[in-house]
């Protein structure tokens, strides 16, 4: 019969590795987003379509900082450059891509106000998106808990106790996640 008992540890050990994946993407998802600094996950990710196919730009180019403010894309192949200047025009960087030569580069101007604003609704934008994904895990591991109770697999200390476990687990997690939202909002609002 002790075979059949379940643990709310491991029910919360589970859903650490999802909650992990939640804080990468927000992370990756921030890095994005566009400061007062050049940065190449900028526009590494954006979609350039070349020959019917979509590849993100760092498959077709080396991508450089050469300045604070500039970024300096040199595609692998000349016949790239056309498409590449298209696909960056059409992204939300806030800059006009230059060709010169076999390089283009992107200037970062100053931003906006109007821009900043923009941006800050993105980080908001993010922010709900990771908010409604770490309440799914939360409510499904708290479910396992509630069920491993129901079924006689689990102690109702036990059951108080899981919860208890993972609101502390939440909490942690969306501290990080409060943590790097508020880092990069600084960085937009210098």
């Amino acid at each position: 019969m002790e075979k059949d008992k379940i643990s709310y540890q491991e029910i919360i050990d589970r859903i650490k590795p999802e909650l992990d994946k939640v804080v990468d993407f927000l992370n990756r998802e921030l890095q994005k987003i566009r400061t007062e600094r050049a940065s190449p996950s900028l526009v590494e990710d954006v979609q350039v379509e070349y020959f019917g196919k979509t590849y993100p730009l760092r498959q077709l180019a080396a991508i450089s900082i050469p300045q604070p403010k500039e970024i300096v894309i040199q595609p692998w192949d000349d016949s790239y450059i056309e498409e590449i200047v298209k696909a960056l025009e059409k992204s939300r960087i806030g800059a006009a891509p230059v060709v010169d030569k076999k390089i283009i580069r992107i200037n970062l101007p100053p931003l906006s106000e109007e821009y900043r604003k923009d941006l800050i609704r993105l980080i908001s934008d993010r922010q709900e998106q990771v908010r409604k994904t770490t309440r799914k895990w939360r409510d499904e591991a708290w479910r396992e808990i509630q069920e491993g109770f129901k079924d006689g697999k689990m102690s109702e200390d036990d059951k108080y106790k899981g919860k208890d476990k993972l609101e502390d687990l939440i909490e942690d997690y969306k501290d990080k996640m409060e943590e790097a939202m508020e880092k990069k909002k600084k960085e937009i609002e210098r």
